[in-house]
């Protein structure tokens, strides 16, 4: 993390949470837990249902940190939208500055947390979305994103750069208007749609996505895209 970045987080980190969907993520939760934490953040932790280890991996982790970590757990997987709804529910209740969704998996960079949070700090926005480098993004993922931004122009008439990016931030207002329905990975389309809906101002900033075997297993991709869509079709047709 570069001086700067980290001297914005010793000041503003105690005005900010992080909510972190997790499901099956014993692999990799550590280690962003272990580069979150460090720098006053609070975090809310949602085990969606895992089968693995992710919970007493956390638990663990919530012993040094215990005034910085909360566990929620599903007792079944609900989805990345019940995950997301959870960990926003219980953010609300603490009146942050700045709540910031950061997935589990170790694709995002800490040093992206700064240009997310930092125009809702300086209220330039409401709501703020990493965009990632659709240039540098593997195909099988590439491909899968366009749709869901396609998807997201068609049925929610807003153009986004990135309308899957799990790094977004949402000042305190902004996250008490969003409502959320979507179970699934339609909830980061379903967010952009409330954005627009209620009139609440978007910034995009680039960041850095940090791509593994693991991380490339995680998300949304071609086939999770062509659900998303045939789901959204039905729901106009009921």
């Amino acid at each position: 993390m570069t001086s700067a970045n980290g001297l914005f987080l010793e000041k503003y980190g105690k005005d900010i949470f992080i909510v972190m969907p997790a499901f099956n993520e014993a692999q990799t939760i550590r280690k962003v837990m272990e580069e979150l934490l460090p720098k006053g953040l609070k975090l809310i932790v949602v085990d969606d249902g895992s089968h693995d280890k992710t919970s007493s991996i956390v638990k663990h982790v919530q012993e040094k940190y215990p005034k910085q970590v909360h566990l929620y757990r599903h007792p079944i997987n609900r989805g990345l939208g019940a995950a997301i709804l959870t960990g926003l529910e219980a953010s609300l209740r603490e009146k942050p500055k700045v709540i910031v969704t950061f997935d589990a998996d170790g694709q995002h960079h800490i040093d992206d947390l700064v240009p997310v949070v930092e125009p809702i700090i300086k209220k330039d926005a409401d709501v703020v979305i990493g965009t990632r480098n659709f240039h540098e993004m593997p195909l099988r993922k590439k491909f899968g994103n366009h749709v869901m931004n396609i998807i997201t122009r068609i049925f929610y008439q807003i153009d986004v750069g990135d309308s899957q990016s799990g790094l977004r931030a949402f000042s305190l207002n902004a996250a008490g208007k969003i409502e959320l329905h979507s179970r699934d990975y339609g909830v980061s389309s379903e967010i952009i749609g409330e954005i627009k809906k209620k009139e609440l101002k978007l910034i995009e900033v680039p960041i850095e996505t940090i791509y593994t075997d693991y991380s490339l297993s995680k998300g949304t991709d071609t086939k999770i895209g062509l659900k998303i869509l045939a789901k959204l079709i039905k729901n106009i047709f009921k």
